[in-house]
């Protein structure tokens, strides 16, 4: 039976790869190869820290001055400038904006990085294009924490067994499948939307064919 419900990330999912931002960023400041990753993903307090600041817990501002510090470049507006080649990608929203046409629930559920001054949602009215919005910072919690999962269900009062959730980490998949909900992991649009026609039973764009 078709599933009456879609939950859905935002960057890497909504937005164009973070991961291309991030190689664009360091060919812009004349960083090496992999120098933002090592700095950031690899070093636990740097990992603690991105994880309070997806809480709360912490700000972009402090966020920036220590990831600034351990590069040896300027921190001011630092997240956005890293994530400065990001921009939405339109067939993706294009697809939620389908499902949602179609009488579906949906729901947005995103480990916020705070808004200031760098703020990823800018530009998308998230809340005019979801049923419910769940921003991590808001709640003092991160995925895959599995309260946030539970949250979004309340708010959008539905079962896990009747939601699809869409996440470009892997990680971020069991526990939703733990509540029932089936998961589809973030490559392409195209994957992605052919995914959600088959789970959801509803007809939505993917990006159109080139004509040979």
């Amino acid at each position: 039976m078709p599933r009456t419900c879609l939950i859905v990330d935002f960057g890497g999912v909504l937005t164009t790869s973070f991961d291309d931002a991030v190689r664009g960023f360091e060919v812009r400041e004349g960083l090496p190869e992999g120098a933002v990753e090592k700095t950031w993903y690899r070093d636990p307090a740097m990992v603690e820290l991105t994880h309070d600041l997806e809480r709360g817990r912490a700000t972009q501002y402090a966020w920036n001055r220590r990831l600034g510090r351990a590069l040896g470049i300027d921190g001011t507006d630092l997240l956005g400038r890293i994530f400065a080649d990001t921009r939405l990608d339109e067939s993706m929203t294009s697809v939620v904006a389908q499902v949602r046409a179609a009488g579906l629930r949906t729901g947005l559920l995103s480990n916020s990085m705070g808004l200031a001054p760098w703020n990823m949602y800018r530009g998308f009215d998230i809340h005019a294009s979801f049923d419910a919005v769940l921003l991590s910072a808001q709640h003092g919690m991160r995925k895959p924490e599995p309260a946030m999962y539970e949250l979004i269900l309340k708010m959008l009062e539905v079962p896990g067994d009747a939601c699809v959730f869409v996440d470009d980490n892997a990680e971020n998949l069991p526990p939703a499948e733990a509540l029932g909900m089936a998961t589809v992991l973030h490559r392409s649009v195209e994957h992605s939307s052919t995914r959600l026609e088959q789970l959801l039973g509803v007809v939505v764009p993917g990006i159109p064919q080139k004509e040979n």
